[in-house]
């Protein structure tokens, strides 16, 4: 990631006093002044020298970590806390940075020392209690489809783009190599660009917006919905706001919002913000529909972490004081780049949830207090991937991303979202069937929820359009059924599925069949009795974990003896019927009780009707 002056002021990582002397001096002065790539230089010599030790390794981990070299941050890291005695902080940029590598598990060892250290820290908080979510996080539904563009600069960076309604796109680059360059990460300072959007996405070859670009870093920017008022960022240096570094007697500029008013086809009359100042920050400016709030950046006082997402009014003879959108968007670490829909959906983008790796994309429904969401794959990956707009006319939004190297715009596309209605019905009454279990499939086969009808009988699933899903019903004492459902277009599509009672009840003790019957003084099975059987084989199968115990009975006709015996026959037959359907010789058992627990009590003085109700079979359910 290689976002210039984005990071300044916003995530700085002051040095402590702890561990500085005479031969850290130079090092020093050039980390204060944020120019981290000579600072690596001078720290490596010390920490390959004699002189090399946890300071000098966390001070070189942190440089390469302010210019996002991953790999080379990761190593010093693990020289700063080998011996145990690093911060909390540096346990934590340790655990972003092997996530950014893809190294969850190692990643989770050092949050858990680090949540050791301040367990009533809110990003250790989130981390105890779900420290694996990278399986859950990684399987939640998409929710854009993302492309690359054909605006990107080679070996530059890109980002900050955003689509008006007349297909202009205004976006900030590092792309003018005959700019100066900035000593942060030995790129040029940022200009504000525009190109113009063909109806198949396309984009023509940018151009520079030189009314508003200065010898300093400009740009990204925000429009009123008419596309006739800017706000945008600037660098301090360019209007001579900046405060001197007493140590290194460096000119320090901090970035500030600024407005434009379009005259003539052409930018003018730009006028900083009252919400600047040469102590703190505020950048990167989102403006709502209204054209009454301004969403942005800052690591001015009062806020909850490194940098927050605030919000002010903009009013009819000025502006409002600041306000820190608060817990539910902010962190102890860095939240930045806010863009607010005109669905008053707010993204942004954090450091301090629990994300992928690097920066991920959240947004927040700035209607309600619900907490912010991930958005996901494929719009986050294990880098750092940031600044997303949408333009909701045009149904499509753009995020930058350096998951192939530099910081470089990528379009997202909605996937169109349906929700599947499955109604669920008696076949035979055709009433409603409240408790039916309905399972959703993806196209391999694979479960991805079963839920509950409800009274009516119905149970929705968000789908995907046009991808095609099976549909698993079944119901206590039903026959269970499969079906399938696909959506053409976003809404809702509605599935009636109807289940035809089944001839066998299922209790909490047994599955009642039918009478089973045998021929005279026989115990194989007829075909009457193996129709009745497949019965409780289905059931079975629908039920795998399913224990059967098989009891048989006889009348009170003949001596005990021979009606122990003949049941005994008849209940192993019954077995091993059902074992050669397909069930495991662990899941049925039988045995015969000739005429010893009689049904009604009789003795053997019983009518035709009696003996009738005696002479049965029952499969008890030993386990569900």
């Amino acid at each position: 990631m290689n976002k210039t002056y984005i990071t300044l002021s916003l995530m700085l990582l002051l040095t402590a006093s702890y561990g500085q002397n005479s031969a850290t001096l130079k090092a020093d002065k050039l980390f204060e002044s944020y120019q981290y790539v000579a600072a690596i230089d001078e720290y490596t010599k010390l920490a390959e020298g004699k002189n090399g030790n946890e300071y000098i390794y966390t001070q070189l981990a942190d440089s390469y970590y302010n210019v996002f070299d991953s790999e080379n941050a990761a190593k010093w890291f693990a020289k700063a806390t080998a011996k145990g005695k690093a911060d909390a902080e540096t346990y934590y940029r340790y655990a972003q940075t092997l996530k950014v590598l893809g190294k969850y598990q190692e990643a989770n060892k050092q949050m858990d020392v680090f949540s050791k250290m301040i367990p009533s820290d809110a990003r250790a908080k989130e981390h105890l209690a779900n420290p694996n979510y990278i399986p859950s996080l990684a399987n939640n539904s998409k929710l854009f489809d993302v492309v690359s563009t054909n605006i990107n600069s080679k070996g530059q960076s890109d980002f900050g783009a955003m689509l008006t309604n007349d297909n202009t796109l205004y976006f900030a680059s590092t792309r003018n190599s005959s700019n100066k360059t900035d000593n942060w990460n030995k790129q040029p300072y940022l200009d504000i660009y525009q190109a113009t959007r063909d109806e198949k996405g396309t984009f023509s070859e940018p151009t520079q917006v030189k009314e508003l670009n200065t010898p300093f870093h400009d740009g990204p920017i925000t429009l009123s919905a008419d596309g006739n008022t800017m706000y945008f960022a600037r660098d301090g240096h360019s209007e001579g706001q900046f405060e001197k570094n007493k140590k290194s007697n460096i000119k320090v500029g901090q970035q500030g919002i600024y407005k434009a008013t379009k005259v003539d086809g052409k930018w003018t009359n730009v006028e900083a913000l009252p919400i600047n100042s040469t102590s703190y920050s505020v950048t990167n400016p989102s403006l709502s529909k209204d054209g009454k709030t301004l969403y942005f950046a800052s690591n001015m006082p009062n806020g909850l972490g490194e940098s927050d997402i605030w919000k002010v009014a903009i009013e009819a003879n000025g502006y409002g004081k600041p306000q820190n959108l608060g817990s539910n968007v902010n962190t102890a670490d860095r939240e930045n780049f806010p863009f607010i829909d005109d669905d008053n959906t707010l993204y942004f983008a954090s450091t301090g949830r629990q994300g992928f790796g690097g920066f991920d994309v959240f947004k927040a429904d700035m209607n309600s207090s619900s907490p912010a969401k991930n958005l996901g794959k494929l719009v986050n990956t294990e880098k750092d991937d940031f600044s997303f707009s949408f333009n909701k006319n045009q149904n499509v939004g753009y995020f930058s991303s350096n998951r192939n190297g530099n910081d470089a715009i990528y379009s997202a596309l909605p996937l169109c979202k349906a929700e599947a209605i499955v109604l669920v019905t008696n076949a035979k009454t055709k009433n409603p069937l409240a408790n039916a279990s309905v399972g959703i499939l993806d196209a391999k086969g694979n479960v991805i929820a079963t839920e509950k009808t409800n009274s009516e009988g119905k149970v929705s699933y968000p789908i995907e359009c046009n991808l095609g899903y099976g549909l698993q019903i079944a119901a206590q004492n039903f026959e269970s059924t499969s079906s399938a459902v696909k959506a053409d277009k976003a809404g809702a599509t509605t599935v009636e599925v109807s289940l035809t009672p089944s001839e066998v009840i299922i209790t909490d003790k047994e599955v009642i069949l039918s009478p089973i019957f045998f021929e005279y003084d026989k115990s194989n099975i007829t075909a009457q009795g193996a129709a009745e059987l497949d019965k409780l084989v289905k059931v079975m199968k629908d039920n795998p974990s399913m224990v059967i115990f098989v009891k048989s009975h006889t009348d009170s006709k003949g001596s005990n003896d021979y009606n122990l015996k003949l049941s005994e026959r008849r209940a192993q037959s019954t077995v091993q019927y059902i074992v050669s359907k397909g069930i495991s010789q662990g899941n049925i058992s039988g045995k015969g009780f000739g005429s010893t627990e009689q049904k009604v009590s009789c003795g053997t003085d019983c009518t035709a009707e009696q003996d009738a109700q005696n002479r049965r079979s029952e499969f008890l359910i030993v386990k569900k």
